[in-house]
């Protein structure tokens, strides 16, 4: 009986393990993903480099980001893939119901600003209520969640001791 449950640990063990592996794989091949990108608000220029995917806030601190089209102009220099991250992005947005004019008043921001539709969304801090959800969708959003979180490294801009889910600073993203 004992032995049977030494090999089931380390059959457990090891089935963990590689799962550790494969999920730390597939993060080092994984695109790149900056968070909270807006002219208001810095950001390191190694993260924001170094990513392909670019998350904006389409109006923070109730600046809209298409009354600044030097800074659009320069995003769109960078060619890289840009998505919709909320709309003024307060703690945890889309975890209450939002007015589906809201949410079109911030497509039409991103869309003044970069002259594309955005294709894909994620909530900040990854919250989102299912009406929410079918607004987003309704309106032709591919929303990105917790699962993306996980695949892809991901670093905010104003890196204050937090990442992906507000639990560790960006340098730590890197390790695993």
């Amino acid at each position: 009986m004992k032995k049977n449950n030494k090999k089931t640990i380390k059959m457990i063990f090891g089935i963990i393990l590689i799962f550790v592996l494969i999920l730390l794989l597939v993060r080092i091949f994984s695109p790149r993903e900056i968070d909270d990108i807006s002219p208001g608000i810095e950001c390191k220029e190694r993260y924001f480099r170094e990513a392909d995917v670019l998350w904006v806030i389409p109006e923070y601190q109730g600046i809209p980001i298409s009354e600044n089209k030097t800074w659009c102009e320069e995003i769109l220099k960078t060619n890289k893939t840009l998505g919709l991250h909320g709309i003024r992005h307060p703690y945890k947005e889309f975890g209450e119901e939002i007015p589906e004019e809201e949410i079109i008043k911030a497509i039409k921001i991103f869309e003044e600003c970069f002259n594309q539709t955005p294709k894909i969304f994620k909530a900040p801090q990854l919250e989102i209520t299912k009406e929410n959800k079918k607004i987003l969708e309704r309106n032709g959003l591919e929303i990105k969640g917790k699962f993306n979180q996980i695949i892809h490294r991901v670093y905010h801009c104003e890196d204050k001791n937090k990442t992906s889910y507000g639990l560790i600073p960006n340098w730590m993203v890197d390790l695993f």
